[in-house]
C-alpha cells in the first residue's frame, strides 16, 4: 500500500477526483511539453456528467493557463468513470496526447505508464497487519510510524492543523454556497445556537454536526481542506477528532496524531482493496470510508484494543453498504454536506457498539471492504456520481421547503 501522504492531501475543493485529480493531470501534461498554444480536453463518463458542478473545467484551465483550452464530453462505458484525454497542439499540430484516470482521493494514473509511487506497507489486509502487530508487540499507530519512517509525525501534525483551520473558517463564515441551489451555510447557526436547554446528547449531536458542516461547506466553496479520504467526505474525520479533542482532556494533540495514523491505515486498506471513488463504487466508497476511518480514529483516541478498532471500522462501513452517490446538479452540496454530519455521528455510535460487543462479532473489516467493492461494481451507473439517479433525478425546487 502507498504512504498516507497519498491518502491525506491538503488542497482546494470541491472534489478530489473531479477537481484535484484533473488539475494534477493537466499540470503534469503541461510539464511534459510546456510551449504549446492550445489544448483539447475530453472528459468522460462521470467527469462529463458532473464536471461542471465540481469545477473540473476551471481547474484544468487554471493548470494549463495561459494556453487556450477547448473542452469536449463523451460517454464510454469501456473507460474508467473518471477518464480524461488531453491533447496538446502547437500551431494546429498535435504534439502530445495523454489518457489519464482520476481514481479517487486526488490520485491520477496515466494509461500505459508505470506507477512510480513507492509501496510503503508490505501488508494489504487488516488480518495481516494485526498478526504483524501482535508478533512485534506494536499498536496500529506504531505500525504506521514504523513503515512510514521519518517525517510522518510532522506530516500528520500538518494535516491536523489544516483540518482545524477548515473547521474554524467554516463555523465563522456565513453566506451562500456557489451554484444554482443557493444553499445557505449552516455551520455557524449550528455552532452558535443557544444551548442552555439542551441535554448533553443533543449538544454533542449539534456540535459534531457543526464541525462536519463547517469543513464540508468550506469544501463546497472551493476552500482548502484535507482529503479524508476524499473532498466530498472531508468533514467526517475532522468533526469527530476536533469534538473529542475539545471535550476530553485525555484527548491530547499527540493522541489525535496517533488517531490520524490509524484512520489513514483504514483508509489505505479500503483504497487498496476496493475504492474511495464515488464514480467507481457510489457514496459508500466516500462517506462509508470516511465513517470507517473516523470510527477507528475514535477508538484509538480512547486506547481501545486492536479488535475494537477493527470492529468499530467494520460497523461504520457495513451500515453504509449500498449508499448511492447522487449529487443534485452535480454539486457536492445535497446530499453530501448533511451526509458528512450523519456519518460523523454514526462513527461515534459505531465505536460505542464496538466497545461493548467486540467479542460477539462475526464480520471482519477485510470482509466488509470486499463486500463494499463488489456492491459498488454491481451498482447501476446512475447511482455513481453521474447525477442521473436518486435524489439528483427527482429533485424539484419546492418553495415550501425551508432550507434556512
Amino acid at each position: 500500500m502507498y504512504s498516507l501522504r497519498s491518502l491525506y492531501q491538503i488542497g482546494y475543493g470541491p472534489s478530489s477526483s473531479h477537481t484535484m485529480g484533473p488539475a494534477k493531470a493537466a499540470s503534469r501534461v503541461k510539464t511534459m511539453m510546456n510551449d504549446l498554444d492550445h489544448y483539447e480536453v475530453t472528459l468522460y463518463n462521470s467527469l462529463a456528467l458532473t464536471g461542471t458542478g465540481h469545477l473540473t473545467q476551471e481547474a484544468i484551465k487554471e493548470s494549463l493557463a495561459p494556453s487556450a483550452v477547448t473542452f469536449f464530453t463523451s460517454i464510454d462505458p469501456l473507460k474508467h468513470p473518471n477518464t480524461i484525454i488531453i491533447k496538446g497542439f502547437q500551431q494546429d499540430v498535435l504534439k502530445i496526447e495523454k489518457e489519464v484516470m482520476s481514481v479517487g482521493g486526488g490520485r491520477i494514473v496515466f494509461k500505459d505508464e508505470d506507477d512510480l509511487e513507492p509501496i510503503v506497507y508490505p501488508h494489504t489486509t487488516f488480518k495481516a497487519i494485526k498478526t504483524y502487530c501482535r508478533t512485534h508487540r506494536l499498536t496500529l499507530a506504531d505500525y504506521v510510524f514504523q513503515f512510514e519512517g521519518n517525517g510522518i509525525h510532522d506530516f500528520l501534525k500538518e494535516i491536523w492543523e489544516a483540518m482545524k483551520s477548515a473547521i474554524h473558517r467554516g463555523i465563522s463564515t456565513e453566506g451562500i454556497l456557489p451554484g444554482p441551489l443557493k444553499m445557505k451555510r449552516k455551520a455557524p447557526k449550528l455552532f452558535n445556537q443557544d444551548s442552555k436547554k439542551e441535554v448533553p446528547e443533543i449538544t454533542e449531536n449539534r456540535m459534531v454536526s457543526s464541525y462536519a458542516f463547517a469543513v464540508s461547506e468550506e469544501n463546497a466553496s472551493g476552500g482548502i481542506i484535507v482529503t479524508a479520504p476524499t473532498c466530498g467526505a472531508c468533514g467526517v474525520l475532522p468533526a469527530v477528532l476536533y469534538y473529542m479533542h475539545e471535550k476530553h482532556e485525555v484527548v491530547t494533540e499527540e493522541r489525535v496524531i496517533r488517531a490520524l495514523a490509524v484512520a489513514g491505515l483504514i483508509g489505505n486498506l479500503i483504497k487498496h482493496n476496493a475504492s474511495i471513488s464515488g464514480a467507481v463504487a457510489g457514496c459508500q466508497a466516500e462517506i462509508g470510508s470516511a465513517c470507517s476511518m473516523a470510527a477507528a480514529a475514535h477508538a484509538t483516541l480512547f486506547n481501545l484494543s486492536m479488535d475494537q478498532v477493527e470492529y468499530a471500522a467494520e460497523i461504520a462501513m457495513e451500515h453504509h453498504l449500498g449508499l448511492t452517490c447522487d449529487p443534485i446538479n452535480g454539486y457536492v452540496q445535497i446530499p453530501c454536506i448533511e451526509r458528512n454530519a450523519v456519518a460523523a455521528l454514526r462513527a461515534i455510535d459505531a465505536c460505542g457498539l464496538a466497545y461493548f460487543l467486540t467479542d460477539s462479532r462475526k464480520i471482519s473489516l477485510d470482509m466488509v471492504i470486499k463486500t463494499m467493492y463488489q456492491t459498488g461494481l454491481d451498482m447501476h451507473t446512475s447511482y455513481k456520481e453521474t447525477s442521473q439517479g436518486g435524489l439528483a433525478s427527482h429533485y424539484e425546487e419546492d418553495e415550501d421547503v425551508n432550507c434556512w
